[in-house]
């Protein structure tokens, strides 16, 4: 079931230049404190796992970190992509940039969706999280894969039927170790899922 790190869906890729630095600097931030906290990061078999992303603006349109960055203790503006268009009952994305979306492009873009004032987005892994956190919070179905689109259309009905939204957090019971933590900023859900990690550690 460690299969992060890989693409799933048909992607158009447009190669483009990388986005200025400024552009990216709060995300790269979060993404490195999360790797130093091994929430992000790579397996021994060498598939990484973890990623986050941010909404450009008003638009759907959202920059994220790219396929298989997981195991980069350091990411760089050539790590960021901005996808720029999405179908998930079509298993479909475009982004921009110098490299191929994350696999979990199509989720991301999914909670995006479901609500305008969601901002932000943190994919990570841990294994005493997810067992602790599994239908406590909104969880998805074990018989879905990440980066599917099945998994996206999980979202879009727990966002309907579960209380998903207030909490900003999901476990995602099909991707071993996998959850995924939003909110109106970036800070606001790297905070609730820091908040979180260190109940789990019995630091709070």
């Amino acid at each position: 079931m460690f299969d992060e790190g890989y693409t799933k869906y048909d992607c158009n890729w447009i190669i483009a230049d990388p986005l200025p630095q400024t552009r990216i600097e709060k995300m790269n931030q979060w993404r490195t404190k999360f790797y130093q906290l091994g929430l992000i990061g790579q397996y021994e078999n060498g598939i990484g796992f973890g990623n986050i992303s941010i909404r450009e603006g008003n638009s759907s349109k959202f920059i994220i970190s790219g396929t298989q960055t997981g195991g980069m203790n350091t990411l760089t503006s050539q790590h960021y992509t901005t996808v720029i268009d999405y179908n998930w009952e079509k298993n479909h994305l475009t982004c921009f940039g110098p490299i191929q979306a994350s696999s979990e492009s199509l989720t991301h873009g999914a909670i995006y969706q479901a609500n305008p004032e969601i901002n932000g987005i943190i994919h990570v892994h841990h294994l005493e999280l997810w067992r602790n956190l599994m239908d406590e919070v909104p969880t998805t179905s074990a018989e879905i894969e990440y980066g599917t689109p099945q998994m996206a259309k999980e979202i879009i009905r727990l966002c309907r039927e579960a209380n998903l939204l207030k909490a900003q957090i999901l476990v995602m019971k099909g991707h071993l170790e996998g959850i995924i933590a939003f909110g109106k900023s970036l800070d606001e859900a790297a905070n609730l899922l820091l908040k979180y990690f260190y109940v789990s550690k019995g630091l709070s």
